[in-house]
């Protein structure tokens, strides 16, 4: 009976173990499947990346022009009259504003009166010194013939070396009212204020009424054209942009207008603090719309 329950105890372990090993080759079976090779062969090149790169380098700089300059007062004064204000063209020599020169057309007036004065003096005495020269003349002749004395010659003569020295001493004196006369003219165009060349006025600093001192500032006067763009680049460009390069301008304000711009001039130096090199170019053609003082982009070849 004890033998009997042995055998009974030691069935139940036998099951277990032949369940075990069927669920292990069960799992052995299904491992056994070879797994999805892995494709490690190079992904196809993009677009981008096969695109060629670019070959234009962007730069920026300002519209600039060669003429701008303040017009400052070159004496001082109360401004009498303004004929330009701001946006008003102007031509070289025309007329911005004068200061009050009443003072200086007066002086002017009486200086030309002296001069005239002093000129007509200079032509009588011109002719009395004519007059005495043939009485010189005369009087020798007549001492040749002995018709009068030596001392009638020497009057004759002494007198016209007389009137001689007064004709050099009107002469001197027109001269120096001649100069006086210049030197208010002069101070009268100080008054004046001019423009200096073609542009337009792009800012007025005075007023009617205003008293200036010597140096203030009483316009900007500009050009228009031609319009100049100065612009840095890096100085691996030194030897391939020269004068003449021709480079593409594009305003900021509008990317898809395109103009050309001839190279005038390319710094012989390197800015040592930026690696950089100055370019002032020069644009060609049509440029309506743009106005000195704007910032464009400029593109450059920069080669293969």
């Amino acid at each position: 009976m004890h033998e009997n329950k042995s055998r009974l105890g030691f069935f139940p372990w036998i099951v277990t173990v032949f369940l075990g090993g069927l669920a292990l080759s069960a799992c052995s079976g299904g491992g056994s499947k070879p797994a999805p090779a892995t494709d490690h062969s190079p992904a196809p090149a993009t677009s981008a990346a096969t695109a060629p790169a670019s070959k234009t380098f962007l730069a920026s700089g300002p519209l600039v022009v060669e003429n701008q300059v303040d017009v400052a007062a070159r004496r001082e004064g109360v401004v009498a009259e303004i004929l330009a204000d701001v946006g008003t063209p102007v031509r070289t020599g025309q007329l911005l504003g004068r200061l009050d020169d009443r003072q200086f057309l007066a002086d002017m007036d009486m200086a030309r009166a002296r001069v005239a004065q002093i000129q007509a003096n200079v032509e009588n005495w011109e002719a009395e010194v004519k007059v005495l020269e043939a009485d010189r003349d005369r009087a020798e002749q007549m001492w040749e013939a002995q018709l009068i004395t030596k001392q009638d010659l020497d009057h004759a003569r002494f007198k016209l070396v007389a009137n001689q020295f007064e004709l050099l001493r009107e002469r001197e004196a027109l001269k120096s009212v001649t100069a006086q006369a210049r030197s208010i003219e002069l101070e009268l165009e100080k008054t004046r204020a001019v423009a200096p060349f073609n542009g337009i006025v792009a800012r007025r600093y005075v007023r009617a009424g205003q008293k200036v001192a010597l140096g203030d500032r009483l316009f900007w006067v500009t050009a228009v054209a031609p319009l100049q763009v100065k612009f840095a680049l890096p100085e691996k460009f030194l030897g391939s942009v020269q004068r003449d390069t021709e480079v593409a301008v594009t305003p900021a304000f509008s990317p898809e207008s395109r103009y050309t711009a001839r190279v005038l001039r390319v710094s012989p130096v390197v800015d040592p603090s930026s690696g950089t090199i100055e370019v002032l170019a020069e644009l060609k053609g049509a440029v309506e719309g743009l106005k000195p003082g704007m910032t464009v982009n400029v593109l450059v070849d920069a080669g293969p």
